[in-house]
């Protein structure tokens, strides 16, 4: 009787330590550690020569991590420049200048590691002087912030990216009025759009001096995520095992087809639903109905762009399909008093409406969108007016 009664402590002992075990891990995966992240922050043009820019951002690092105080031991900061011409003879100096709350700023611009703690936040200003015999060419500034994290999960580095335009088309210049079956469209050339902008202010810039009354306007939906800070650095993603092993069976041409791809698709609608969705699909396929996967697997399944399916330097990343399109467009009318709408449109002639303001004739806008006039290369013109006929 002993025996057993020590046998059975032993078992008992053993399932407790296992739940205890599991409830840490359940923990551990649902409370994310080293949640410090920066911000996109404030960027303006503080000079600007034909000889010299110099461009300043000023960023915060928050520190989202639930009870736990976050270290940043390193920042620094690196430029790619894209431009209409050579690069040649052109050069960068970066300037990282801490604006902490409670410390001040080494005059050796030294950054020393510093404490955010829990809910609070400090302040960082980049400093990018360009100097060159020409810099008029120059379109763009894409700009990597990189900053270590030092907290419960040991230490992480992260990266901010911006995008900083120079160049801004005049509205005037957009002139090239299409005609179709249902209405004159005029694609519009705009800067490259970034997490910088809004599509209320984009809309005012470009569009207002070219509409009329009763006007329709569309954006893309690339460009809509692409303001809402909606692409992710594949470097970051951590594709699982599902990821890892599904990618291989979608078309090698679908965004879906790599482990990085998917795994952002499984990061939005969830593991379980993504798995449900490929078997369903599957047996769906079998008995001759494709497409199911796609319906089954959330909405962000047919919008993801994976890497090389939008223009540099949004080429690099996965850009994920927006957020909340219905209240953008009805954003844009509120503020613009221009009927609007988020489309995706290829070259094959497919055109989804996402979202459209309830003043919108949707086969008016698919027949006038069909032969995709925004184009699916480096046109820049992600904003396309429609004038009904």
């Amino acid at each position: 009787m002993l025996l057993q009664f020590l046998g059975l402590i032993l078992v008992t002992s053993i399932l407790l330590i296992g739940l205890y075990l599991l409830a840490l891990e359940i923990q551990y995966r649902d409370r994310p550690g080293n949640n410090l992240v920066a911000t996109v922050g404030q960027w303006q043009l503080r000079e600007q020569t034909p000889t010299h820019y110099q461009l300043v951002g000023e960023m915060e690092l928050i520190n989202r991590t639930a009870k736990l105080e976050i270290m940043v031991p390193q920042v620094s900061a690196e430029v790619k420049l894209l431009s209409g011409g050579s690069l040649q003879g052109v050069t960068t100096q970066i300037r990282i200048v801490s604006c902490h709350p409670d410390e001040k700023a080494r005059s050796d611009d030294y950054w020393f590691a510093y404490i955010v703690k829990v809910g609070k936040r400090t302040t960082i200003d980049v400093h990018i002087d360009i100097h060159g015999a020409d810099l008029s060419q120059l379109k763009t500034a894409w700009v990597q912030v990189h900053y270590l994290t030092y907290g419960p999960q040991g230490r992480i580095t992260k990266t901010r990216h911006v995008v900083v335009p120079f160049q801004f088309p005049d509205p005037a210049e957009s002139k090239n009025w299409r005609s179709t079956p249902t209405a004159e469209v005029l694609p519009i050339r705009t800067h490259l759009l970034t997490e910088l902008d809004s599509p209320v202010d984009v809309v005012r810039r470009y569009v207002s001096p070219n509409a009329k009354p009763g006007d329709v306007v569309t954006i893309g939906e690339s460009p809509i995520a692409i303001m809402q800070g909606r692409f992710r650095d594949p470097q970051e993603i951590k594709p699982g095992w599902a990821a890892k092993r599904l990618c291989y069976l979608f078309l090698p041409t679908s965004s879906l087809a790599t482990a990085c791809g998917l795994q952002a698709l499984i990061d939005q609608s969830g593991t379980v639903r993504v798995l449900a969705a490929f078997l369903v699909g599957a047996i769906a396929k079998v008995f001759g109905k494709p497409g199911v996967f796609y319906q089954l697997a959330g909405e962000q399944a047919r919008l993801i762009d994976d890497v090389t399916g939008t223009l540099p330097p949004y080429d690099q990343f996965i850009v994920l399909g927006p957020e909340n399109p219905q209240q953008v467009v009805d954003l844009i009318q509120q503020e613009t008093g221009l009927a609007a709408a988020i489309v995706d449109v290829n070259d094959l002639g497919a055109v989804k409406v996402l979202a459209a303001t309830l003043d919108v004739a949707i086969p008016m806008l698919q027949q006038a969108l069909r032969k995709n006039p925004a184009g699916n290369a480096d046109e820049q013109t992600p904003v396309v007016l429609i004038r009904p006929l």
